[in-house]
Order: C-alpha cells, then structure tokens, then sequence
C-alpha cells in the first residue's frame, strides 16, 4: 500500500476580496512605475517638482513606488472601514475615490516644473486610479448587515 503525502504551503494563500485589493495595491504601483519607466529613462523627461520657494526636487522610482502604495493602502483602508459601517461603502467609496484623484491631480499641475513633467506625473495619478477604483470596487464585499 503507497502512501502519498500532500504538503501544504507555509503561507497561506490570500483569499477573495483580500487577494483582489492586495493585487490592486500592486498593479496601481506598477502602473506608475510603467509610466515613469516610459518617460524618465526612455523620453528623456526629468520629473523635477517644486514646492514654494525651495530648490527643485527629482522624482524618482522610489517616490512613485512609495506614493502609489501609500495612496492604495489608504483607499483599502477607506473602503474597509466603510464596509463595516454601510450598506452603500461601495458608491461612497468610489465617490471618494474620484473626488481624491480629481484632487491629486492638482498636486502635479501646481508644483511640475516643466510641462512635461506635469503631464507624466498628472498620467501616473490617472494611472493609478484606473488600475485602482475598478479593482477595489470589484473586491467590495456587502455590509454585514445588508
């Protein structure tokens, strides 16, 4: 008589709704890396902002990967904490997810030095909200009350 022996991975796998925003966290972070990738080191831009009077500050691929994920976690964080409060966290949540990236985008166009550095950094902030609000609302479970 063969015995066979099955063995299960040390970590277990993300499920559902989890696994839907983890991979959404990723995707908005790569997304902007793509396009930072596209106009940095193969268009030539130099991604230089300004803030006030201070000396002009370079963007790089580090920032974007931080700020991607740190405005993703903030949306999942969002969109956690109103799941367990509404019925209606899903139309709340994605509201609020339009209103932010409308408001995102004049970060970009107030502090780019150059047009070309608005442009790009005004298309990653689009990017990442694209990949973004779709795939949350995707992973959006019902409110246990509902």
């Amino acid at each position: 008589m063969a015995m066979t022996t099955t063995m299960e991975s040390a970590a277990p796998a993300i499920a559902g709704p989890t696994r839907i925003r983890a991979m959404a966290v990723a995707g908005a972070a790569i997304a902007a890396v793509v396009i930072w990738a596209i106009a940095v080191p193969l268009l030539g831009v130099h991604l230089l902002v300004r803030f006030g009077a201070s000396a002009p500050q370079s963007v790089g691929v580090d920032y974007v990967i931080g700020a991607s994920v740190i405005g993703a976690l903030a949306g999942w964080g969002l969109l956690a904490w109103l799941e367990r409060r509404t019925a209606r966290a899903r139309s709340i949540w994605t509201a609020a997810g339009v209103v932010a990236v409308l408001v995102s985008v004049s970060l970009p166009l107030t502090v780019g030095v150059s047009t070309s550095t608005k442009v790009t950094l005004v298309l990653m902030h689009v990017a990442v909200a694209s990949v973004l609000i779709p795939a949350m609302r995707r992973g959006s479970r019902p409110h246990a009350g509902a």
